[in-house]
């Protein structure tokens, strides 16, 4: 980058690692866009508008508002109007720069976690974007899950370190973004494991059934239908991980309306993941939830042991589930399903195989994550 550019690779590692107070995120897009989705710990004043005709009135009015000991980092939609906001501010002597690419590259940055304390599986978290994936390891060779369409993230990963993917798989067929695990497959010629509820009309897919193993090295990962988010949901358990997918969420379950939007279907599958959570957390309370997906949990990497989540008064869900009150479950999903991700229905169209993603398969997924019940 530049010296008047910041890129959103390295505003996500500063604003997790112990950077944070020195950098200040400027955001200059429209209120609407900003509630809907920003960056953690942002501040808004909405001149978009007014930058996109060099208009610099309503920046000029808010400079008070600025600090004048940590560096700026501008952004707007894709980093035009916040290149002009920068510029104006350096003039006027704020160290600000703009971020390449605006929240559109923000939606396409991925972090590696390693996890402690638990060997052979690598998080990568999409913060712009609340998606969660994983690389499982053994004895030099990979096991990706969940991946997103950037698959040279995941390419880049193992090869760094020195494992051979042996295997891609999908916990579901997504509805908030694209997966890249056809297309990673397919350029490395290894199975594509998923669920066969969830095949769609998708082609050379190696269906993975309950109870099932998928090997990496000398580990396996156990397959657990765990159906309600969709038909085919399933989890993965590794030792004393389970990569919970869009089953089981560290504040929430996956919500049951994807599929079918109808109060009749959105019981009938929230009564099934009610049957699936009751499995999943029957298990070890060692067990370590390794979710799909986040909100706005500040932890990473984000993992917590399935005892003190089941203890934890976050996840109310979870708590009806404990205490097998099936028709509060129900009834809590019902009344509180927030607005389904952007561009669900096209984007699982994409992944069940029935349309090819086209040049706009980036923008359809950006925005914030809405798979979450409540």
């Amino acid at each position: 980058m530049s010296n008047t550019t910041i890129g959103a690779s390295e505003v996500a590692r500063r604003v997790r690692d112990d950077e944070a107070e020195d950098l200040f995120v400027f955001d200059v897009r429209n209120e609407d866009d900003y509630e809907e989705w920003q960056i953690d710990g942002s501040t808004n004043v909405p001149v978009y508008d007014e930058l996109l005709e060099y208009d610099y009135s309503g920046l000029e009015r808010n400079l008070d508002e600025l600090p004048e000991d940590k560096e700026i980092a501008v952004v707007c939609v894709a980093g035009v109007t916040s290149a002009r906001a920068a510029e104006f501010l350096r003039e006027h002597d704020f160290d600000a720069k703009s971020i390449d690419g605006g929240m559109n590259d923000w939606g396409r940055v991925h972090r590696q976690y390693d996890l402690k304390d638990i060997d052979g599986i690598v998080q990568i978290v999409r913060p712009g974007t609340g998606c969660v994936s994983y690389l499982v390891h053994d004895g030099g060779e990979a096991l990706i899950v969940d991946p997103s369409q950037y698959i040279d993230q995941y390419l880049g990963a193992a090869d760094e370190r020195d494992l051979d993917i042996v295997g891609v798989a999908d916990t579901h067929a997504h509805a908030d973004h694209v997966s890249g695990a056809r297309r990673l497959a397919g350029e490395l010629d290894v199975p594509y494991f998923l669920h066969g509820e969830d095949a769609g009309e998708l082609d050379e897919v190696t269906e993975i059934e309950d109870g099932e193993t998928l090997p990496v090295g000398e580990q396996s990962l156990d397959v657990l239908h765990t159906p309600g988010h969709t038909p085919g949901s399933v989890s993965f358990r590794i030792g004393d991980a389970l990569l919970s997918g869009d089953t089981l969420f560290l504040r929430s379950v996956g919500r049951p309306d994807l599929e079918d939007s109808s109060e009749d279907a959105i019981r009938e599958a929230a009564d099934q993941l009610f049957d699936s959570l009751d499995r999943v957390t029957d298990l070890n309370d060692e067990t370590v939830v390794l979710p799909g997906h986040f909100s706005d949990e500040t932890i990473r990497p984000l993992a917590t042991e399935l005892g003190a989540l089941r203890a934890e008064t976050d996840n109310e869900l979870v708590g009806y589930v404990e205490d097998g009150d099936r028709e509060a479950f129900v009834d809590t999903i019902v009344e509180s399903l927030s607005d389904e991700p952007a561009n669900y229905n096209e984007i699982k169209q994409i992944n069940w195989g029935k349309e090819q993603a086209g040049s706009d398969a980036e923008a359809l997924e950006l925005g914030p994550n809405n798979c979450a019940a409540n």
